[in-house]
């Protein structure tokens, strides 16, 4: 692997990287929403949710599973978002 966050979306060889962005950002809102209320703010919460998108593409990486197209990349980064935006929200609350 070649890249940090090798089969997320917001990491994806072939993209433009206005595209990986707005992608990014489109996980990170969808993460939100799946989250609920939380308390950070919806700025804060999208970027996360971009942070959290590579942060899913590693970790399904250590386990050999990758998204297969574009639809699958998009899941993976969604659970990344959902976990960095779960531990984001415990240490705010801590």
């Amino acid at each position: 692997m070649d890249y940090v966050g090798a089969g997320s979306a917001v990491a994806t060889p072939g993209y433009g990287i206005i595209a990986t962005i707005i992608i990014g950002l489109i996980i990170g809102f969808i993460a939100d929403r799946i989250m609920g209320p939380g308390g950070l703010g919806l700025l804060w919460s999208v970027i996360l949710g971009l942070v959290g998108s590579v942060v899913g593409g590693f970790l399904f990486s250590l386990f050999g599973m990758g998204g297969y197209g574009l639809i699958g990349q998009i899941l993976i980064g969604i659970v990344g978002a959902c976990i960095v935006l779960f531990a984001a929200r415990k240490l705010k609350h801590a």
